[in-house]
């Protein structure tokens, strides 16, 4: 079936419990050792909080990333990169790829070479537990970007307000499928962040009795999202609709609707809004819509809340970014105006 998307219906639906924060941005390092910053990027999609953050003097940051393959951690470790040269830190950069037993080993790493603060995207929110608890014994302070730890003690937690997104993708889908039949959840049970946004999906399908919820995790990959979906397709030929936790799961989808005869119709909705997922998105294609989260923003909020923890100044225990949606009306403004969409 052929959904149509009204973005000032949705947002006047979901609004009143949006959280807005603004932050802003800046780029570049090697995996270890005291980060050569690279020449500083045009500046991203915000312009930070204003010139009265603490500067450093030349001490280290250590982060471990989730990963370095997807668009968005790409975009985050630019962003803290850029920040962090602006405001006279280093940074030591390494990647756990989804590898937790990496990650313990990367923060042992950190914890020998006495780094002034740790950021963690964990690889998994309760194995990540004792190694923050590492950090913790060290003396060393831990802050988390993305994808919350499930325990131990952190300063701060910077990260999209992922159960609205969840929202937003649910309430697109709803009205894509006409408020019934079967819908897939491409999921990620071990990343918080994911389940909030499972969690806010969940929370607005309350609203439609009408559609039956299935869930398979596929790790956030596009391989094993194509797979997932494939056996769905098989095992439920009357799949209405499709939300992808992140572009690499909904564009899995994508790839698996379109070699599977008779899925021509299924809806999909996506999360991240990567280029990839808005050129289809752009052309018509079944992913119809993408939450839109603002990872640049999230880097440069990171380094600065850093900053002012160093400084001795207080910080938030959780720093919500606002999330937004776009799908193919929203994309031809941008187009037309040559500027990207940003949430209000």
């Amino acid at each position: 079936m052929k959904a149509r998307f009204f973005l000032p219906l949705l947002v006047a639906a979901v609004t009143a419990t949006a959280l807005l924060l603004c932050s802003c941005q800046h780029p570049k390092a090697p995996e270890s050792g005291p980060a050569a910053p690279a020449p500083v990027a045009k500046a991203p999609e915000a312009t930070g909080e204003g010139g009265d953050i603490p500067r450093g003097n030349g001490e280290t940051i250590g982060v471990s990333l989730l990963t370095e393959q997807h668009v968005f951690y790409q975009d985050l470790k630019s962003a803290m990169l850029e920040r962090a040269l602006a405001l006279n830190y280093k940074l030591a950069i390494v990647s756990s790829e989804m590898d937790t037993a990496k990650q313990d080993a990367q923060v042992d790493d950190f914890i020998v070479r006495k780094v002034a603060a740790i950021v963690l995207c964990p690889a998994d929110t309760k194995s990540v537990v004792g190694t923050v608890k590492k950090a913790n014994a060290a003396g060393i302070p831990v802050f988390t970007a993305d994808i919350a730890a499930g325990g131990g003690d952190i300063v701060s937690h910077i990260a999209s307000d992922n159960k609205q997104g969840g929202k937003l993708a649910g309430e697109l889908i709803a009205k894509a499928v006409g408020g019934k039949g079967k819908v897939l959840i491409i999921d990620h049970p071990a990343v918080q962040s994911v389940q909030d946004r499972t969690a806010g999906f969940e929370e607005v399908m309350k609203n439609y009795p009408g559609i039956e919820i299935i869930k398979q995790p596929a790790e956030g990959r596009r391989d094993k999202a194509q797979e997932v979906t494939e056996n769905m397709l098989s095992a439920h030929p009357d799949l209405k609709g499709i939300f992808g936790i992140n572009d690499d799961s909904a564009l899995g989808a994508l790839a698996a609707c379109r070699g599977h005869k008779g899925s021509e119709n299924i809806v999909i909705i996506g999360y991240d809004g990567t280029p990839e997922a808005r050129r289809e998105i752009s052309k018509g294609s079944q992913l119809k819509a993408d939450v839109v989260q603002y990872p640049k923003r999230m880097g440069a909020k990171t380094i600065e809340l850093i900053a002012r923890y160093l400084a001795k100044q207080q910080v938030p225990k959780s720093a919500p970014i606002d999330v937004g949606v776009i799908d193919q009306e929203s994309l031809k403004k941008e187009q037309a105006s040559g500027t990207p969409q940003r949430p209000a």
